[in-house]
């Protein structure tokens, strides 16, 4: 029997030569996430129950995020608008994992995102926040690393 696709995710990760603690903190904060990421600024530390904004260069406007959980420093889940969700509010949910590795020396970055309608619509914006989210990986490896923001000209 073939196996009938109702939703689209995806899941990105790598590793980063930091603790956890710190690579922890470097998403959480509003400050640092503005460094290297959210390039228009973040309002709000990534705390359970809260609702902050993003704000990116290349693509303005404050988006609204919620935090559904943050668990420090293992875990960060949060719901933001996407468009042809399958979730009846509009909503996909992105999750962050935090794993220690090499005894500490580094960290694995694991950030799943899940909601989107098996649909052409759906995996194109699908496709265009897995993008995203290698970027910001990425992006948060040299911030951490080598103090270099990545994303500085890059997409404007």
């Amino acid at each position: 029997m073939d196996d009938v696709l109702s939703e689209l995710s995806f899941t990105v990760s790598g590793r980063i030569a930091r603790p956890v603690a710190e690579v922890y903190e470097a998403v959480a904060d509003p400050e640092q996430l503005s460094r290297y990421f959210t390039t228009g600024g973040a309002q709000g530390r990534l705390e359970p129950g809260t609702a902050v904004t993003w704000d990116f260069q290349d693509f303005p406007g404050a988006f609204p995020v919620t935090v559904v959980e943050a668990e420090a420093p293992r875990r960060i889940a949060l719901r933001w608008a996407g468009q042809a969700t399958a979730d009846p509010a509009g909503q996909t949910s992105v999750t962050f994992a935090f794993e220690p590795v090499d005894p500490g020396a580094r960290t694995l970055v694991t950030i799943s995102e899940s909601s989107w309608q098996a649909t052409t619509t759906g995996a194109e914006n699908a496709f265009r926040n897995c993008e995203g989210w290698t970027g910001m990986l990425a992006a948060l490896k040299v911030w951490l690393e080598h103090g270099i923001t990545l994303r500085e000209g890059f997409y404007v």
